[in-house]
């Protein structure tokens, strides 16, 4: 690591802060991606003498080559390389997917590097804003083509796949590995987050309950609208409340798990940047905008992919899009469980969860709102009994502070029925089809009838 401390290397001189100061900055997305990432040997790239091209080949060997997923990032020219000479959009589809994956845990890595410049207020804050970065890319590249419902379904699945799949994963593997071990993590944390969670479960409920309860859904439609947008701010600032209580109001409740961080010898105390700060400013613009073009990728084919594949949309945008798109950071969550270091896990998904519902969905209200497109919180019965359930079943599960595989077992059964039950949602529409006009008006909505296509100026009425 002595090379790192070279001028050319750090770029704009000394740093802020002591190296324990600036990883209080760090989030759990931040250390959960850090367990895929690997050592760099710069042994030949310190011989080139030119010291911009020196400056160059370090960080792409540290940016490109440095994470354990670099092996996925021939997926972006090939899907580039498919979209400009017309293959099957399908497979265009399917490998935009594949080059999120490590396009995710770059930006994580690289919003790490920013903030040991920054300082670990504006750090923590900036790892905060970039870490569901590419889900919020997705929507609104999906509200732009006013695809409303891709945009529900994709976050209502980030949300999902957080509390049972990846909270699951980890308490179940953990369990496992440390049969002979009791599991404690700090439930103050896990409070604070189902407490949030549970604010946003009640904001997507209202506009539902208000529409069920109306003479019909026409009378209640613009009301429900408003209140949606209302809602909305309340969350956005519910929000911005929580980035200062985490950040500086309450730090000590998320640092414990930092703290228990110090004693691995995996982790160096006298931590420094890999690269400079302009050099991460400028890899995160560029990646900000790679993840732009795989995101209109990956929402311009999602309904050629679904009709090929004979799989729905609704499904695709639940299961599949969360799955493969947080590959990075749900296998890192994993791999802390493993340690026995729960409070990372829960950090990484309750966090996520807790950003998506509060940050991510609002905000797309709002940039709706503003683009002139009806999209309100009203995700359907069947969409927001599952969000209730799982966001109940959650906080029911850490109420104690202690975990076992079984908890862990337990909420992935309830993501496996809840995945059964959108694929069979997908499939009924092989007889929906079949049925005459006139009977299959009553049966439904977007999910019912994926392969149809839908103007886009009533997409939000069908969903909604």
């Amino acid at each position: 690591m002595a090379s790192l401390q070279e001028p050319w290397l750090l770029e704009n001189g000394n740093l802020k802060g002591s190296s324990k100061e600036m990883r209080h900055g760090r989030t759990a997305h931040n250390m959960s991606s850090s367990s895929l990432r690997k050592k760099s040997d710069l042994t030949l790239v310190s011989k080139v003498k030119c010291g911009m091209l020196r400056l160059l080949l370090t960080n792409l060997q540290e940016v490109i080559l440095g994470t354990k997923l670099s092996v996925l990032f021939p997926a972006i020219p090939l899907a580039i390389a498919a979209q400009c000479y017309g293959f099957g959009r399908p497979w265009i589809f399917a490998l935009s997917l594949l080059g999120l994956t490590p396009l995710a845990e770059r930006i994580s890595f690289i919003t790490e590097q920013i903030a040991y410049y920054t300082g670990p207020t504006v750090g923590g804050l900036l790892n905060a804003t970039c870490g569901n970065a590419t889900e919020l890319i997705i929507a609104i590249f999906a509200l732009w083509q006013h695809k409303v419902g891709v945009v529900k379904y994709s976050l209502l699945g980030s949300i999902l796949s957080n509390l049972l799949l990846v909270l699951g994963t980890s308490l179940f593997c953990g369990g496992i590995v440390n049969l002979g071990k009791e599991q404690k993590y700090d439930r103050r944390q896990a409070d604070v987050n189902a407490l949030l969670l549970l604010l946003a479960l009640l904001c997507h409920m209202l506009p539902l309950l208000f529409r069920i309860s109306g003479a019909s859904a026409s009378l209640t439609a613009v009301p429900t609208l408003q209140l949606s947008r209302a809602s909305s701010i309340v969350m956005l600032v519910a929000y911005i409340t929580y980035i200062v209580f985490q950040l500086v109001t309450h730090r000590q409740l998320f640092e414990a798990q930092e703290d228990s961080e110090e004693d691995d010898g995996d982790v160096n105390s006298e931590e420094t940047p890999v690269i400079g700060f302009w050099s991460g400013i400028v890899w995160l613009v560029g990646m900000t905008a790679v993840v732009a073009l795989l995101s209109e990728y990956v929402v311009g084919t999602i309904e050629d992919a679904s009709e090929s594949w004979g799989l729905s949309v609704s499904f695709i945008s639940i299961i599949l899009l969360p799955i493969v798109g947080n590959a990075a950071e749900h296998a890192g969550a994993v791999i802390f469980a493993f340690k026995n270091k729960l409070d990372i896990s829960l950090g990484v998904a309750l966090g996520s969860a807790t950003q998506i519902s509060l940050f991510v969905v609002p905000l797309c209200v709002v940039v709706a709102w503003m683009l002139g497109i009806n999209m309100d919180l009203n995700f359907n019965l069947l969409e927001t009994g599952a969000l209730a359930l799982s966001i109940i079943t959650t906080a029911f599960t850490l109420q104690d502070g202690t975990s076992h595989y079984l908890k862990g077992l337990t909420l992935l059964l309830c993501y496996v029925v809840i995945a059964a039950c959108f694929f069979t949602t997908g499939m009924s529409s092989t007889w929906v089809l079949s049925i005459p006009r006139s009977e299959s008006s009553e049966v439904g909505l977007f999910r019912v009838a994926p392969r149809m296509k839908i103007p886009a100026s009533k997409h939000h009425q069908q969903i909604g």
